[in-house]
């Protein structure tokens, strides 16, 4: 469990995307853990009634959490597609009509694809944008302004190191991060003295099943450092957000590669596009 300062005692509550699997369960565990009500939002359904279902088991379980506080722990989920452009109209009306006074933004959904620009399908497209750029970008908007009024709100975006990359199958991918990357940063310039600070984590490989990877392709990532556990990249990114910091990027060598990532020339990422695009994925 993260360590962090202050149980909330459940008075307020953190919003989670991307809830139903992977490192949003994660999150969700460990802000519950933290004293927040929970708000799991995700379009898999059966996900989140797992999430909710670890989750409570958990705060139940814990003998450091009091009967009173656990009695006072909520949960919302929220079945909703983040790839329509009404997402976070939908949600925004249903935690406003529960009454939830969201404290926490932790805008975590992603989709990881690798293929060309050129042939990757139109809905890929819009699919990885709405669920990237649009989506956040919109619940940022409508979450940040009760956060000012209070004078005290968390926001986490999710970028990537592909926000500095320019690699071959990913390039769409990356495009998108780098549009989290530099608005994360204007709204955090905008919030300076509210009491709202907006956090981005940059991370490279984490080992989920977003990742599509051989078994043994991945426990050589995991040998070399090159991914790391979604515990410690969700450990990394909540405490990063409670010190109130501008970004982390977990891994000592994705920090390494961030500087390579920049400076390698053209004609070698074409070079390696060739040789990888009969083996990247048709979406």
């Amino acid at each position: 469990m993260v360590k962090m300062k202050g149980f909330k005692g459940f008075k307020t509550y953190a919003l989670v995307t991307g809830a139903a699997s992977g490192m949003g369960r994660i999150y969700s565990l460990q802000l519950a853990q933290k004293g927040y009500n929970i708000i799991m939002v995700d379009i898999n359904a059966a996900g989140l009634q797992e999430t909710e279902r670890i989750v409570r088991e958990a705060i139940e379980a814990s003998a450091e959490i009091s009967r009173e506080h656990k009695d006072a722990f909520r949960m919302l989920s929220i079945a909703q597609d983040l790839s329509v452009a009404e997402a976070a109209d939908k949600i925004h009306a249903v935690t406003e009509a529960a009454g939830c006074v969201v404290e926490v933004l932790v805008n975590n959904a992603g989709v990881m694809y690798c293929q060309g620009i050129a042939e990757t399908s139109e809905r890929m497209l819009n699919i990885i944008m709405m669920v990237h750029m649009y989506t956040p970008l919109m619940l940022c908007r409508k979450y940040v302004i009760g956060m000012k009024e209070r004078k005290c709100g968390y926001i986490l975006n999710i970028s990537s190191l592909a926000a500095w990359m320019i690699w071959p199958g990913i390039g769409m991918y990356g495009s998108t991060k780098r549009f989290v990357r530099d608005y994360s940063r204007e709204l955090r310039i905008e919030c300076q003295k509210t009491g709202v600070s907006v956090t981005n984590a940059y991370f490279g490989a984490v080992d989920t099943p977003l990742v599509p990877l051989k078994d043994s392709l991945r426990k050589l990532a995991r040998a070399l450092t090159v991914m790391i556990s979604p515990e410690k990249a969700v450990d990394e990114a909540l405490k990063a957000t409670f010190k109130r910091r501008k970004g982390t990027m977990p891994g000592l060598l994705n920090k390494i590669f961030k500087p390579l990532c920049i400076i390698i020339p053209d004609c070698i990422l074409g070079w390696i596009y060739r040789k990888a695009a009969p083996y990247l994925m048709k979406v």
